[in-house]
């Protein structure tokens, strides 16, 4: 199990669906606030949101490079999206005022101070700091839980972050992951839910989803991810680089509700249920005579056959056990056949 403020993480529990708000509020405050308050209409419990300083995250070398999905800078467009420390703070004091917990991924050292002081109950470590072992160490040190997104990793890979994190002794999770936005299901893992929950048992597993709408998710959640990650917008009548591959309202609504009957259903054994048992009293087969008989004849195969209703004594799966008795009676053909309509073996 994992706890994060109030809620706690874990097979038994209804995988927690976080609602990655990100950068798609454009540096706006106030449409990341709306964004929060959509979410938590929509059902949501969890929000993440994305923190960068920018001269303590990148060099400039960041300004000639060109993401695959935005036509600027990476440095641009982190500019462009980035809220100040103030507005960050006062989106989380919002996000926690309508009941939700505010999480949020820090890019640099020192946005996981800044987190850490302003009391994230925990961090999130995005796929592209998965190998940076110094952040990894230093937010680790804080002690707090933290869930990590493992796109662009192998299980091998991943193993000496996942070794910092246990050496750290701190609550963490593994998200399955796909960088690439969005991401088609030609290269999307589900099989690498598995491969995490085998390669490295401590963790609580679940999976972060850049695809185009909820079918990978939900199959995530049918192979037992714990926590559920996705891009969220108020609309997707906006611009920027992961809005092609977020949810709107109304299907962040489908998604938990989804989620949690998938949830539900992966708790139930393989067995009859009593809701099942009017059911199966008409839809099982009882034996009956498949031609009238004589008494005294002797059944054979051809004589017998199990129809509907179930309500005979004789239930389909005993046929093998009538056939070579002898009746006591004579019966005509789809008379339901008793046990005591057979001459019973000397005691």
């Amino acid at each position: 199990m994992m706890q994060i403020a109030q809620r706690t993480i874990g097979p038994e529990h209804p995988p927690l669906v976080i609602a990655e708000i990100g950068i798609n509020h454009g540096g706006d405050l106030e449409v990341a606030k709306t964004m929060v308050r959509l979410a938590a209409a929509s059902g949501a419990e969890c929000i993440k949101h994305q923190t960068h300083f920018l001269e303590d995250e990148m060099t400039d070398e960041a300004k000639t490079i060109f993401p695959p999905n935005a036509d600027i800078s990476i440095w641009d467009v982190m500019q462009s999206c980035a809220l100040p420390a103030e507005d960050e703070v006062a989106l989380k004091d919002y996000t926690e005022s309508l009941g939700l917990i505010y999480l949020s991924t820090p890019f640099s050292r020192q946005a996981a101070n800044f987190l850490h002081e302003i009391g994230v109950p925990a961090f999130k470590i995005g796929s592209g700091e998965v190998d940076n072992l110094p952040l990894i160490r230093h937010i680790a040190h804080f002690g707090k839980p933290i869930i990590m997104s493992t796109g662009m990793q192998s299980i091998s890979t991943l193993s000496r972050s996942v070794e910092i994190l246990e050496e750290a002794r701190v609550p963490f999770a593994l998200l399955e992951c796909t960088n690439l936005y969005p991401s088609p299901p030609e290269i999307v893992s589900l099989q690498g839910i598995g491969e995490l929950k085998q390669a490295f048992p401590g963790a609580m597993v679940g999976f972060s989803d850049h695809s185009i709408g909820p079918t990978m998710a939900l199959a995530a959640v049918a192979l037992g991810a714990c926590i559920i990650e996705r891009h969220f917008t108020d609309t997707r009548h906006r611009s920027g680089p992961d809005i092609s591959c977020s949810m709107d309202p109304a299907e962040l609504r489908f998604l938990i509700d989804r989620a949690g009957e998938i949830h539900t259903a992966l708790q139930n054994p393989k067995e009859r249920t009593k809701a099942e048992e009017p059911v199966y009293r008409f839809a099982r087969s009882s034996i009956v005579a498949d031609r009238d008989l004589e008494k005294g004849h002797l059944i054979g195969e051809k004589d017998i056959w199990a129809r509907r209703p179930g309500t005979g004594e004789i239930p389909g799966f005993d046929f093998d056990k009538v056939v070579g008795k002898r009746l006591t009676r004579a019966v005509r053909r789809n008379t339901q056949l008793a046990w005591p309509d057979f001459e019973q073996p000397e005691p």
